[in-house]
């Protein structure tokens, strides 16, 4: 049993919901869960190790063939620099908050907190990326 169904049963142990509601809230719940094969349990998803940037461009104008991009950032990485970023003296990061901002990226490194990160890890999977030549094809996601 999940956690959610626990809670559930907990509730109508302590008699904060009655059987009737203890039930419609326990079909509720099996509703929204995927369907499982019985005998088997569900795995939760694996934590993603690298960012993935991938582009193949078909333009043959330097005359070399294709060109193709290949990233692969450890994501650890990525989450040792958002912990860095509370090491930065408080005057440093309203400069560089400053520059960041003329350059046309308006973050502000005091607000970066690694549960930020992970955040913005688990929606990568709906990242889609468009280029205007149809001759590339580019894709991000993390693996």
């Amino acid at each position: 049993m999940n956690e959610q169904g626990r809670q559930i049963l907990e509730m109508l142990a302590e008699g904060k919901i009655t059987a009737d509601e203890a039930e419609r809230l326990l079909e509720a719940l099996q509703r929204t869960q995927p369907e499982t094969l019985p005998g088997t349990a569900s795995r939760p998803k694996a934590r993603p190790k690298y960012l993935r940037v991938v582009m193949d461009a078909e333009d043959d104008t330097a005359g070399d063939g294709p060109t193709r991009l290949n990233i692969r950032i450890p994501l650890q990485l990525l989450r040792a620099g958002v912990r860095l970023t509370t090491l930065i003296p408080p005057v440093a990061v309203t400069k560089v908050n400053a520059e960041l901002d003329k350059a046309g990226v308006p973050i502000d490194l005091a607000e970066l907190k690694p549960q930020h990160l992970d955040d913005l890890i688990e929606h990568l999977d709906d990242l889609i990326v468009d280029l205007d030549d149809p001759g590339s094809k580019m894709r991000v996601y993390c693996e």
